[in-house]
């Protein structure tokens, strides 16, 4: 059963990155996506959020609070992981900015190629990351199939048109798959992580949100963007490190819980701005 529910999660989570990039990729121009980053205060303050005050604030957190040497890991090593491939269908959910979203997780997720390896040899001691192996996976799994569709929407629309809607569904189901397939893997872990480990991963979380929510100008849909994009985390980075450079299982454990508990945290607040915005119109 095991086997199962691994090949499935593995299977889900490439489906669900591949075909959010697909999917959000052929219903958008490059002008969309670029335009939205031509705010200098905005990128700038974005990068702050990210790369500045939520390691800080992280780094914070497991100075304060009584976690094992892993858990704290898995926490710092999240705090430099950013560009998270769930944030176009979190700003899909929400009805908000999905141009800006796909910007802001692109600009996110290149600085992570290179600020990842760069920094955490300096917060952790004895690690060692290859940017190379980082940069490789996120070309393959993201930027790629992104910069594909881009060009199927700039040179055949209609085809396009199609390919969006079944890209979408495909996404909507792994989603669903993922989900349920790594609650199921993890379940007697996650138990475990009840007491600080989950006051930790919460205070990451919400704290990162609110962090992204203030630094991001007066507009609404922004704001929202950027809450979901500072909250959301780069999991797929922090697993890649993770796995090559640290033995200890429970710093896999950590990314997997906050992996988890950030799906039921940011979906729920999304669908709500969601909601929200439809009301309004």
């Amino acid at each position: 059963m095991n086997e199962i529910l691994q090949i499935t999660f593995k299977i889900s989570v490439s489906v669900f990155v591949i075909g959010s990039m697909l999917g959000m990729g052929l219903g958008l121009t490059v002008k969309q996506i670029v335009d939205p980053l031509k705010d200098a205060k905005l990128v700038i303050l974005s990068l702050i959020a990210n790369f500045i005050i939520v390691p800080l604030f992280v780094y914070g957190i497991t100075m304060l609070l009584p976690l094992s040497e892993g858990y704290k890991i898995g926490l710092i090593l999240l705090s430099i992981s950013a560009g998270a491939p769930f944030l176009p269908k979190l700003a899909d959910i929400a009805k908000s900015n999905v141009p800006f979203s796909i910007g802001l997780m692109l600009l996110l997720m290149v600085v992570t190629i290179f600020y990842l390896p760069l920094v955490l040899p300096f917060l952790l001691k004895g690690a060692e990351v290859s940017s190379w192996e980082i940069a490789k996976s996120l070309i393959i799994m993201m930027l790629s199939p992104l910069i594909i569709a881009l060009l199927v929407r700039a040179y055949a629309e209609k085809i396009a048109k199609v390919l969006k809607n079944i890209f979408e569904k495909l996404t909507n189901i792994a989603l669903i798959l993922l989900t349920i397939s790594l609650v199921a893997l993890n379940a007697k872990h996650l138990v475990g992580m009840f007491g600080m480990p989950l006051v930790a991963i919460l205070l990451l979380l919400i704290g990162a949100m609110l962090i992204g929510y203030f630094l991001s100008g007066k507009d609404k849909a922004t704001k929202i963007v950027s809450a979901l994009g500072t909250g959301q985390r780069n999991i797929s980075a922090a697993i890649l490190v993770a796995t090559q450079n640290f033995k200890d299982p429970e710093v896999t454990i950590m990314l997997v819980a906050v992996s988890i508990f950030g799906l039921f945290i940011m979906m729920p607040y999304a669908k709500k701005m969601g909601t929200k915005q439809i009301s309004q119109n």
